[in-house]
């Protein structure tokens, strides 16, 4: 029977580092029964440079035996407040993960379990791919995704309670640190295959690759 893998890019939602500067990250959903995949159904938040850096990891790792699709071309024009072009990145964004998820050796690459099924930031998915961190690849990915697969109903009732403070949810995911500290201990209260230990270990080691 054949696997399925499912895979939407959706919510796009501005995030400001400050008064001056902002940012777009987008909601990535994954629901899957690949044999590929321990947790069958996810959902992080990843900005359009966080993508680039994916594909290069994965050109750099597979050495030029897989061809990978391109990415969306960066638009020096493109704006936050254009919903056309917001679109368009959105579409051409999911068409690069469901091309890269059609692949079996990129899907055995843990930069992108990594990039799909946790809430590590780019240094800490790097230091943790090349094992440099006291957790492993497979739990980072396990201590992630807890959180429920929100409809678009209920993100649009999500939306409309924050009654104008957007970044409360995305914060929380940017904050890879703080995050992960959440997603482990919502670990401990559902029982799952992680040890209190274990996961106690985790969380130290979330502070410092």
């Amino acid at each position: 029977m054949q696997q399925v893998i499912s895979v939407w890019v959706r919510d796009p939602r501005i995030q400001k580092n400050d008064f001056w500067h902002a940012y777009m990250d987008y909601e990535i959903c994954l629901h899957t029964d690949s044999v590929f995949f321990t947790r069958k159904m996810s959902r992080v938040r990843r900005r359009f440079r966080e993508f680039v850096w994916l594909r290069q990891r994965l050109q750099a790792n597979s050495m030029l035996m897989a061809r990978l699709p391109q990415l969306p071309r960066k638009n020096p024009f493109f704006s936050l407040n254009n919903a056309q072009q917001i679109s368009e990145r959105m579409a051409g964004l999911q068409r690069f993960l469901e091309q890269i998820l059609q692949s079996p050796l990129l899907l055995s690459d843990s930069c992108l379990h990594l990039f799909l099924q946790s809430q590590l930031s780019v240094a800490k998915m790097e230091a943790c791919a090349e094992g440099r961190t006291r957790y492993s690849v497979a739990e980072a990915v396990q201590c992630c995704g807890i959180r429920r697969f929100l409809s678009q109903e209920s993100l649009h009732e999500k939306d409309s309670s924050m009654s104008g403070d957007s970044d409360s949810d995305s914060s929380e995911c940017r904050d890879s640190e703080c995050q992960f500290k959440e997603d482990l201990a919502l670990k401990r209260t559902t029982s799952d295959h992680v040890g209190i230990e274990q996961v106690q270990s985790i969380c130290s080691s979330s502070d410092s690759p």
